[in-house]
């Protein structure tokens, strides 16, 4: 793993130590992981930190494996606490986050067909073709495409899909019929665009975190 923090000082190294140690215990996996704290000691001292960019890659999130990450937070609000290395900081509020996230599509088809995401899987079988169980999921450039096995019959069902995102989440459209689903989400969660390119899922939008 490399993290970095491109400001210097003691405090904002304190700060930067502790914000990587929350991330690590938020994430089941993180590869490359690189932190800019916008913010001065003073603001610091008095428990303020104006925003935090942060670029990752091959991050492993609540089971949802990202290929690549760039986010920005508000502002934080903190508590630090330089006794205690495990335990330097504490975030005390709430706070925003928005930016952008991209998934393989390879990547994406693992995770919804693992036992935390397979509710996911079928549900998507069942609303978009009317069968029980999701066989796989590929993404052919822009194109999204679900397989479904037909059961008792040794035979599959494939259907291809695009992506927009509308009111906040995103909305599956069938490419040979005039429907469209929308995706459940979380309330905390708005997404603001969404695309397929290159076997890619590419996701913008905002989130509220509750440390």
């Amino acid at each position: 793993m490399s993290e970095t923090s491109d400001r210097s000082g003691p405090i904002l190294q304190l700060l930067a130590n502790g914000l990587r140690l929350w991330i690590r215990s938020q994430c089941e996996e993180v590869g490359e992981l690189k932190l800019r704290l916008n913010g001065s000691a003073f603001q610091l001292l008095r428990g303020r930190l104006v925003s935090v960019e942060l670029m990752a890659r091959r991050v492993t999130f609540q089971g949802l494996p990202i290929q690549h990450a760039q986010l920005t937070s508000g502002p934080l609000h903190l508590n630090v606490r330089p006794g205690l290395p495990q335990q330097a900081l504490q975030l005390q509020h709430p706070f925003r986050l928005h930016g952008d996230v991209t998934m393989q599509g390879t990547d994406l088809n693992r995770a919804l067909l693992s036992e935390r995401w397979r509710w996911l899987a079928d549900w998507l079988a069942s609303q978009l073709m009317g069968l029980p169980t999701l066989g796989s999921l590929a993404v052919d450039n822009d194109v999204l495409q679900l397989e479904a096995p037909v059961i008792n019959s040794g035979e599959a069902i494939r259907r291809r899909f695009q992506l927009k995102a509308e009111a906040g989440t995103v909305v599956i459209l069938h490419l040979d019929a005039d429907e469209s689903v929308p995706l459940p989400m979380d309330p905390g969660i708005q997404i603001q665009e969404a695309r397929l390119q290159g076997g890619q899922l590419h996701l913008r939008g905002e989130a509220n975190v509750t440390p």
